[in-house]
């Protein structure tokens, strides 16, 4: 099976809201996510995805990520719990995407922080964690946080940080991982964006490939 892991915000970046604000959120799918759903089913492949997203049940929104399997079914997603950014709400609902062949735990960035999230997933069946991340290095950077949550669930967990710079952050030396028993098996960062492809077997969870497959993007 394959998976794509995008970043925390994928479609927009992080600090998006003092270029292009708040107004273009809207309730989930819209044409360009039903358009994209498509795609996703060409390919044949699984993918978790980040995006903001307004829900009509209470006007609010929130920062969130989709999980569309290789048919183009929205089959489950997560909202981010902790409360970074002043222009999303805090998601309650803490539950691992069932792909039909194994169960993932989502930590959106933050989420991460702690174990309680991480430990709330485990508990409802996670046996694997994802991060989609935009966290970068610096006063208040990732301190060994992911490595932890790691040895916390016994799970492995597979980082996928962004790379750029927005208005006060800079994401540059910001590292994708991945980790299995609070080790980095694999690492990456560049000034430069970048595919970072592996192979890793689920049956006996451990990974596969000696390096990541770098493809840069121009």
């Amino acid at each position: 099976m394959n998976w794509v892991i995008t970043p925390e915000l994928a479609t927009s970046g992080l600090q998006f809201t003092h270029i292009i604000g708040t107004d273009w959120i809207n309730q989930q799918p819209v044409k360009w996510m039903t358009h994209f759903h498509n795609i996703v089913e060409s390919l044949k492949t699984t993918v978790f995805v980040g995006c903001a997203e307004k829900l009509k049940q209470d006007n609010k929104l929130y920062n969130s990520v989709f999980v569309i399997n290789q048919k183009g079914e929205l089959i489950g997603k997560q909202k981010k719990i902790a409360r970074v950014d002043n222009w999303s709400a805090s998601g309650e609902f803490i539950e691992p995407i069932d792909l039909g062949y194994i169960k993932v735990g989502v930590l959106i960035c933050a989420d991460s922080y702690t174990k309680n999230i991480a430990d709330i997933l485990l508990s409802k069946g996670a046996e694997i964690l994802v991060a989609p991340a935009s966290w970068g290095p610096g006063f208040h950077g990732p301190n060994g946080e992911w490595e932890h949550r790691s040895i916390d669930t016994g799970l492995p967990i597979f980082v996928c940080n962004r790379t750029g710079k927005d208005k006060t952050v800079s994401f540059w030396e910001a590292e994708s991982l991945v980790i299995k028993n609070g080790k980095r098996l694999l690492s990456h960062k560049s000034a430069q964006s970048a595919i970072l492809i592996f192979d890793w077997n689920l049956d006996d969870m451990n990974l596969i490939s000696s390096k990541f497959e770098i493809i840069y993007m121009d």
